[in-house]
């Protein structure tokens, strides 16, 4: 999970694009980049960081010119720690291609070495990223060789890189002297969307991770990039669009409406925050269902994603909502810090409990998810210690039962609370008096209600389903032996995903 975003202009973008990344903060927290064009020439400032820490005015004004992209980065392949993996990724060759990309491959080790030995292409980091950057730098030479580059010959490119590549991708390049790509995977998992504004230098064009990055700067929502499409904006911001995948299907992220993305984003015409409370209102059937709603005084939130959930099940059970804990604004979302133990740390930083919405009360508490079940044993201590007589919890998201290889960082079924548990298991190890989760078919239609058109979700963290079809039982074994060989150091340094089946080099 990242955010990212991309302009064409005729004006300076450097503070645009750092606008929209402010705006995309909550999808990464760990690094930031901004690239931006001047003609051929390409300006870049990255590293670790968030937006405010990584850009100093010295670093804005060192990033002119009228097209740009940028990207807010949350590791989930590489090195979380390694500066070179932060985003953008630049190749000289052809013309000179800066990407970001949000996602995941789930066949880079296999993509890595065809690149070596065959397109003769030279990867330097363990990022997926560049090696998705070189795929498309290697089908763009080939589609334009001996060929003024058009539009027809991107969308050549593209139709290649599809063919190719596997995972969850949408994407952002810059093409230098030439324009702006974007494209999303064949099954849409990731989200991506595009906008235009008029200014007074004449049209502009932006796309980015969510909806709330366009009108947030003042852009005018168009359309999501559809599944296995590409949208090309040349420098005058004509907007060129096709179909570049043979079997495209619509199955956004649920997770994304769960806890990932901006209540106020709408991602493939389904608003986050009303699937939240949806979500909220099938949620309080399995409470009403599991126990006597007689049995609850007060429900509370956690912040801040399962808030509009929270809501809409008091409402449902008819009792009081009251906000319970206080958060630190000034700390980061515990779920994507990397190292458990930083994690650990973090709870009671993040969250304060207020006393007098506890004590002598049974309380319910409403989250999101519940995904290595050390923050909801912390949180649960935590109303137990403010004085509550009985804690209840509830999840608006089924159990986390299997990893998630698509750009969530879940990598190994060791680190899941609900991976070979009951439900009771999970009660009793967080410590709650009772525990209710959501239904998966109940968390589905809470969402799919809301665009009828869609196929389907992605949802194999909670249904062991994985939707490309090149993820097998291999690849976890692996995935969870380069995990464990990297240990769990100091500042929690891991790589994140490594895939690797065992018919691969």
């Amino acid at each position: 999970m990242c955010g990212i975003v991309g302009v064409i202009s005729k004006a300076p973008v450097n503070q645009l694009i750092y606008d929209a990344l402010l705006l995309l903060q909550h999808r990464g927290q760990d690094a930031a980049g901004i690239v931006t064009a001047m003609g051929t020439k390409v300006f870049m400032h990255k590293a670790r960081g968030v937006v405010r820490d990584v850009f100093r005015t010295r670093n804005m004004r060192a990033l002119p010119g009228s097209v740009g992209l940028g990207q807010v980065r949350y590791p989930t392949a590489g090195n979380a720690y390694n500066e070179e993996e932060a985003q953008p990724f630049y190749v000289n060759a052809p013309f000179g291609l800066v990407l970001v990309h949000n996602g995941n491959l789930t066949n880079a080790h296999a993509l890595k070495h065809e690149l070596f030995e065959v397109d003769r292409r030279h990867i330097n980091t363990e990022s997926d990223s560049e090696v998705l950057l070189n795929v498309l730098a290697h089908e763009l030479e080939i589609a334009a060789r001996d060929l003024p580059l058009t539009p027809e010959q991107v969308f050549k490119a593209v139709s290649a890189v599809h063919r190719r590549i596997k995972g969850s991708y949408a994407v952002v390049c810059l093409i230098a002297g030439y324009g702006l790509l974007a494209f999303r995977d064949p099954f849409g998992i990731r989200p991506l969307c595009f906008g235009e504004a008029d200014v007074p230098e004449g049209k502009e064009v932006m796309v980015a991770s969510e909806s709330v990055a366009l009108e947030g700067t003042g852009h005018k929502f168009v359309r999501d990039v559809a599944p296995g499409e590409a949208v090309f904006v040349d420098l005058e911001g004509r907007v060129h669009a096709r179909q570049c995948a043979e079997n495209p299907t619509l199955h956004p992220c649920v997770f994304e409406f769960v806890y990932l993305a901006r209540p106020d984003s709408v991602i493939d015409g389904m608003s986050v925050y009303q699937a939240r409370l949806n979500m909220g209102e099938t949620l309080a059937q399995r409470v009403i269902s599991t126990m006597p709603p007689s049995e609850i005084d007060v429900v509370i939130p956690i912040p801040e994603s399962s808030r509009p959930a929270a809501m809409q099940l008091a409402q449902k059970l008819g009792k009081p909502y009251r906000e319970g804990f206080v958060k630190n604004r000034y700390v980061g979302r515990t779920f994507i810090m990397p190292g458990q133990s930083v994690r650990k740390k973090s709870v009671r930083q993040k969250l304060n409990a207020i006393a007098q919405e506890f004590k002598g009360r049974n309380v319910l508490l409403v989250d999101d998810s519940i995904v290595r079940g050390t923050t909801s044993k912390e949180i649960v201590q935590m109303a137990r210690e403010a004085g509550a007589r009985k804690v209840y919890m509830a999840s608006a998201a089924p159990p986390v039962r299997y990893p998630n290889v698509y750009g969530i960082d879940m990598p190994t079924k060791s680190e899941l609370i609900a991976h070979d548990r009951s439900v009771e298991e999970i009660r009793a190890f967080i410590g709650a008096d009772a525990l209710i989760y959501q239904d998966v078919a109940a968390m589905k239609r809470a969402v799919g209600t809301l665009n009828k058109s869609i196929d389907g979700f992605e949802a194999s963290c909670f249904d062991g389903h994985y939707i490309t079809g090149d993820v097998s039982a291999e690849d976890f074994v692996a995935m969870a032996a380069q995990r464990a060989s990297q240990g769990d150091e100091e500042d929690g340094q891991r790589s994140r995903l490594a895939l690797q089946s065992a018919s691969e080099p």
